[in-house]
């Protein structure tokens, strides 16, 4: 301006005495006006220019709101958020708050039309006497253009920008709608944004439940919240609620005497946001990294969506105490060779992961991914890939149940070689020396030799098949398939046994339910996945051994400790003590369990599934499982039972009640060889066992009693199957990768036979021992 006032001064001492300089002066002038008209116009452009449109201003409203993640209660468990934001509308707001925002942010709000001028003028004075910039003066309505649409610079064209806008808003909008979307908008320290987060990240309670003192004290973090939270300086917060008290007082919002009393009051804090986040952490982030995938990161941390899963968190908090017990206890035991968790420089010491999910719906219950969240986030029950072991066994059981044999089958010849391309090849059974086993007996102990003699009798491919039938993956068709040589998940693995506690139906793991949007509007529901793997019939029977693992094999030590339902399951310990696994199940609650380093390395010396993964299993299914029923799972009407006798899996001949076997301790006993087991509808034996003939006398009376077809099925069981198998001549312990098999309660001695049975050889008792 003063340059332009030069100019014209010019312009007129050329115009004195001058008259041919009329027309240059005009033109001058002309200039000058045009150049000044320019420059107020390139101002005025430069002042709206980036502004938000009519659109955009509509927009006002939408601001980045919290996820909730609730559980399987429909309670809210976590949060995830790009600011940490609960919007409310105005009715949900404590009138206490209002009245205090109001008394210290702007006096005058319901007056004004976006900018108060009198407060504008008494900051201007203010700050000529302070020789600074003192005091804004901005209203609410400026506050929340400034929050939507500008930064915080602190110059006179961003001041003038936020006029404009409040002006804007305040044309578009109502004072209610105004208030209520700055309330919800301004930030309050912590991570907190808007009235319903701060007062539940301070004082544990919504908003509309605030004390005139915590309204006052939510309002006096507003003008600089990292000076002023409470959880930074108490007594700076409370100086700075006492400022908000007195102008509400002054402003009339409060009287004498209530003033006094707010400004006496203690502060008390409790935090309800933070509280949820110590447990499930690895559960939260499984769900965090779904949501993303289907619903992108931004929508996930600023949309407000209301997340449903299926999270238990009782048995998360069991599960994570269970894991983190066994692990501990193993790394206490005497010589533990590696660096216990406590003095472990780095994350190189012992991990445990658990999955516990519902075997009849594939909802997650309970996740354990590590012993610790906050140091390593990788989640390995999800994320890690290691050899199975003997995990893997019961689906090459499986498929040879599918293809029609029976828990009675028996694999013979275990001592035969299998070729491989490294040249004949016969697994180890450090505890088994027999040369044949029923496929019920040689699933108890584990037994690596029958166990790969049964996959070469079904074949690579028929296992391959229904491994991928199971969604276990896809092994490689290689004959130590039999024995685990597969990478799998604690996910993948723990979900394909649901298929024997759930009549044969895979279900795929859930986490997520529903969720809806801010608006609750439903947007996604889970569509229950879920494929029919093997029969009914087969898994039943599959089922029915597992329980014998428990019952007599190489898991007992879970019955050991004081688990008494009904269960089944399997162990699994890889070459080299490497990974230790257990999966077990009642009809309600599947649970898987591993046990080994991030870097793959021996756990301890022996360090078998037994004793490493079964003690935290059972520690986690006692107290998961106090109030469940013991029942087991329902018999198909195709499923009969049979007695047979145990070595030959046929029908018990004369002799079969009364057979000499011989004890761990090297003791010769008469034990009876007879029991009870189930088979398909049709694949029953129809012949007599071969290996204890009786008489001729003996034979023709089972003949002439009629004895010699198939025994009628005895009435459903409670029980999850026959009765504890006692150990078998030669073959009483689990194979090279197991522990050895705790013996069964010592059967009863044998009845004294009477004068027809030591005429005819025949022995008495046909139930099972």
């Amino acid at each position: 301006m003063p340059r332009i006032r030069e100019w014209l001064s010019l312009a007129g001492r050329a115009l004195q005495g001058k008259p041919r300089a009329l027309a240059g002066a005009i033109v001058l002038i002309t200039l000058v006006l045009a150049a000044s008209v320019g420059t107020f116009a390139w101002f005025c452009f430069d002042l709206t220019a980036g502004l938000p449109d009519r659109k955009e201003m509509r927009a006002l409203g939408d601001m980045a709101q919290a996820t909730t993640i609730y559980d399987a209660r429909d309670q809210a468990a976590f949060t995830i958020f790009k600011e940490q934001r609960i919007e409310i509308p105005l009715e949900k707001i404590s009138p206490n708050l209002v009245k205090a925002v109001l008394a210290i942010e702007d006096q005058r709000f319901f007056d004004h039309k976006g900018v108060d001028f009198i407060r504008v003028a008494a900051a201007g004075l203010e700050n000529l006497k302070q020789g600074r910039r003192a005091e804004g003066g901005s209203t609410i309505t400026q506050q929340l253009a400034r929050l939507s649409f500008l930064s915080r610079d602190k110059t006179y064209r961003r001041k003038m920008k936020e006029i404009i806008l409040a002006a804007r808003i305040e044309r578009q909008y109502s004072k209610k709608d105004i208030l209520e979307l700055y309330l919800n908008k301004v930030y309050f320290g912590d991570g907190l944004y808007g009235v319903e987060a701060a007062s539940l990240g301070y004082f544990g309670k919504h908003a509309d439940s605030l004390s005139i003192a915590e309204a006052a004290l939510l309002a006096g973090l507003i003008q600089s919240p990292s000076t002023y939270a409470p959880t930074v300086n108490l007594d700076r917060a409370v100086a700075r609620r006492n400022i908000v008290l007195q102008a509400m007082a002054s402003a009339g919002a409060i009287d004498a005497a209530t003033f006094e009393r707010a400004k006496r009051a203690a502060v008390h804090l409790a935090n309800s946001v933070e509280m949820k986040e110590t447990f499930g952490l690895y559960f939260k982030e499984e769900v965090r990294k779904q949501l993303v995938e289907k619903f992108g990161g931004a929508r996930v941390s600023q949309g407000g969506l209301r997340v449903y899963t299926t999270l238990d968190p009782d048995l998360q908090r069991l599960a994570e105490k269970a894991v983190e017990d066994g692990t501990r206890a193993i790394e206490r035991r005497p010589r533990y060779p590696h660096q216990t968790r406590d003095k472990a420089k780095n994350l190189d010491y012992l991990q445990g992961a658990l999955l516990a999910m519902d075997p009849q719906t594939g909802a997650v219950r309970a996740m354990v991914g590590g012993r610790d969240f906050g140091e390593s986030h990788f989640n390995r029950a999800t994320q890690a890939k290691r050899q199975a072991g003997s995990a893997f066994k019961p689906f090459v059981y499986a498929a040879a149940i599918e293809g029609g044999d029976s828990p009675a089958t028996v694999i013979s010849n275990l001592n035969d070689p299998i070729l491989t391309a490294q040249g004949d090849w016969v697994p180890e059974d450090e505890h088994s020396t027999a040369t044949s086993l029923t496929l019920r007996s040689a699933l108890r102990m584990s037994s690596n030799r029958a166990a790969v003699q049964l996959l070469r009798t079904i074949g690579i491919p028929r296992a391959v098949s229904y491994a991928q039938k199971l969604n276990v993956g896809t092994p490689p068709s290689v004959p130590s398939l039999a024995l685990g040589a597969m990478d799998v998940t604690l996910m993948s693995l723990t979900s394909a046994y649901g298929a024997f506690a759930a009549e044969g139906v895979v279900h795929q793991p859930v986490l997520i339910r529903r969720v809806d949007d801010a608006d609750g509007k439903t947007i996604y529901r889970d569509p229950g996945k879920a494929q029919q793997a093997i029969s009914k019939e087969s898994a039943f029977l599959m089922s029915s051994m597992l329980a014998d693992v428990i019952t007599a094999g190489t898991a007992y030590r879970a019955r050991q400790a004081g688990f008494t339902l009904p269960a089944a399951g399997k162990t699994g310990t890889t070459n080299d003590f490497v990974d230790a696994w257990f999966v077990g199940f009642t009809p309600h609650l599947l649970t898987g369990v591993w046990v080994g380093f991030d870097r793959p390395k021996t756990i301890v010396r022996n360090g078998f599934a037994a004793d490493l993964a079964v003690p935290i299993w059972t520690a986690f299914m006692k107290p998961a499982t106090k109030d469940d029923k013991p029942d087991w799972i329902v018999r198909p009407d195709d499923v009969v039972g049979v007695t047979v006798c145990r070595m030959s899996g046929k029908l018990p001949n004369a002799g079969c009640g009364n057979v000499q076997t011989m004890t761990a301790d090297g003791d010769m006993e008469t034990r009876s060889m007879v029991y009870t087991d189930y088979f398909v509808r049709g694949t029953q034996p129809t012949t007599l066992c071969p290996l204890h003939p009786g008489g001729y006398f003996a034979d023709a009376l089972s003949e002439a009693a009629g004895t010699t077809g198939t025994i009628a099925a005895p009435p459903r069981l409670a029980q999850p199957g026959p009765a504890p198998l006692p150990p078998q001549t030669s073959a009483s312990a689990a194979g090279a990768s197991q522990a050895p098999v705790a013996p069964p309660p010592k059967p009863p001695a044998p009845k004294k036979r009477g004068f027809w049975g030591r005429l005819f050889g025949r022995g008495g008792g046909g139930g099972a021992p």
